[in-house]
């Protein structure tokens, strides 16, 4: 699974320790049920790794920092969930993580300064809209259009339908080192967008579309606020 810049540091930036548990209000606004899940990068557990969550409906997830992780939702659940799988179906996830593509959610809680970070991550690829609302007065940031249905050919994640469920990142379909950032382009000043990222650019604005993405994807918020994650908003 790719991990980018913001999400690697941060975890190395928990630091304090205490503090009241943030609450994750997660939202389902999509026509259809969907199953969330979350998984810990570093820090405390959440109260659960993974449910199902009717359409219109909401569920919470209660978290208390320090807290570095993930939250995704998985889709077309049955035995197996066709995006986002952790290994367990629709059930809890227990420290997986979920099969790409997949749209992230992802969260430093009370990490360096004292501060959350978070950001919406298409590093490894899309599957939902999504959208990250804080309870208190700080930034919103959202992956909010639907992705598949523009997706380019060669990155399309497709059911037996033939309907595209799913959108790869470049890194994720095609595991370069200039896609991925990873060898000698390990860095911000080498590692540079490229077509495919430019795709998801557009697309989403606030969000991750590459590894080093962060002037404009990263979003901080004094530690304490609970969030409002909603999935097709």
């Amino acid at each position: 699974m790719v991990l980018h810049t913001l999400f690697a540091l941060s975890v190395a930036a928990i630091l304090l320790l205490g503090g009241e548990s943030a609450t994750f209000i997660i939202r389902n606004n999509c026509p259809y049920t969907i199953w969330p899940a979350a998984l810990t990068g570093a820090g405390s557990q959440p109260s659960t790794t993974g449910f199902e969550l009717a359409s219109q409906a909401s569920h919470n997830i209660v978290i208390p920092p320090p807290w570095s992780g993930r939250i995704w939702a998985r889709t077309f659940c049955t035995d197996v969930c066709l995006t986002g799988e952790c290994g367990k179906g629709g059930g809890p996830c227990a420290g997986a993580g979920g099969n790409l593509p997949v749209t992230l959610v992802e969260f430093t809680l009370n990490g360096d300064g004292g501060k959350d970070f978070y950001d919406v991550s298409n590093v490894d690829g899309f599957n939902l809209p999504v959208s990250i609302v804080p309870e208190a007065d700080c930034p919103s940031t959202s992956c909010g259009v639907d992705i598949n249905a523009d997706c380019p050919a060669e990155l399309a994640v497709r059911n037996t339908n033939g309907h595209a469920i799913g959108c790869r990142s470049a890194c994720t379909a095609f595991n370069t080192p200039q896609d991925c950032c990873t060898g000698e382009y390990n860095s911000p000043n080498i590692c540079q967008h490229s077509k495919y990222s430019n795709f998801f650019e557009q697309k989403c604005p606030q969000a991750y579309s590459y590894a080093y993405d962060d002037k404009t994807s990263t979003f901080t918020c004094p530690t304490g606020p609970s969030y409002k994650v909603t999935f097709c908003p």
